[in-house]
């Protein structure tokens, strides 16, 4: 991409959800980063390298950017918020609707509170904020999926 009328040509930045270790060139990886011009397959071979360590299909998001000259560069952040309550509550679907008065569809502890909080603090936007604000946004996000947090 050439710069046109004296603005320089700008990185673009691609946020996806993607299984560690199951990156493939297929949809949503391939049209969303193949239309911005980079190989897919580049991409999977490096993020699958990258997350062979982790449990195959666990889902990471990550962040791709894209330079004007076609390269990129991919930062891995840990799995959802939303994935890692209902691991813990030993359920694979959250509730759809939640509100006052309905039953809830797992329930988690304090201690699986602060344990997703750790991990979620080792994303760097997360790491400047303490612990316990973290814990809260774990614990707003498992009243949203219908999980109860037991005190």
């Amino acid at each position: 991409m050439a710069a046109r009328g004296g603005q320089q040509a700008k990185n673009v930045l691609v946020k996806l959800i993607v299984g560690a270790g199951s990156a493939t060139p297929s949809p949503p990886v391939g049209p969303a980063i193949g239309s911005k011009g980079v190989k897919a397959m580049d991409f999977c071979k490096e993020f699958n390298a990258r997350t062979a360590h982790l449990t195959p299909g666990i889902p990471i998001s990550c962040v791709i950017t894209i330079r004007p000259d076609r390269t990129f560069s991919f930062e891995t952040k840990s799995p959802p918020t939303a994935y890692l309550v209902m691991r813990a509550a030993g359920i694979e679907k959250g509730a759809a609707r939640y509100g006052a008065g309905d039953k809830p569809v797992g329930r988690i502890s304090l201690k699986h509170v602060y344990e997703i909080a750790k991990i979620k603090q080792k994303d760097t936007q997360l790491s400047g904020i303490s612990l316990e604000s973290v814990a809260r946004s774990v614990i707003a996000t498992a009243k949203t999926v219908g999980v109860e947090v037991e005190r």
